[in-house]
């Protein structure tokens, strides 16, 4: 039986993939995380809360890029390690 999948067409599309409102999880960021935390510990259960903060410190950690809300996490994470 021959195949009817028109590989010439999956080949060109291959580097054309983008995400879709369908399917969000199709970013490589995300498929990359998943393998990276791939035989580690589950990561900590997150808690949704109001936190105020400086205007100028916000505006430093966005000015960083994506992912300013982990990066935020990490320095508090930092400075309970370094008190104990």
């Amino acid at each position: 039986m021959k195949s009817k999948t028109d590989l010439a067409r999956l080949k060109s599309d291959a580097n054309n993939v983008k995400p879709t409102l369908e399917h969000p999880e199709a970013d490589v960021k995300h498929i990359v995380r998943g393998m990276v935390r791939k035989g580690l510990k589950p990561l900590p259960a997150k808690a949704s809360i109001s936190l105020r903060v400086d205007q100028d410190v916000l505006e430093w950690f966005k000015a960083q890029g994506a992912g300013y809300q982990t990066r935020i996490n990490t320095v508090l994470r930092a400075f309970r390690d370094a008190s104990v």
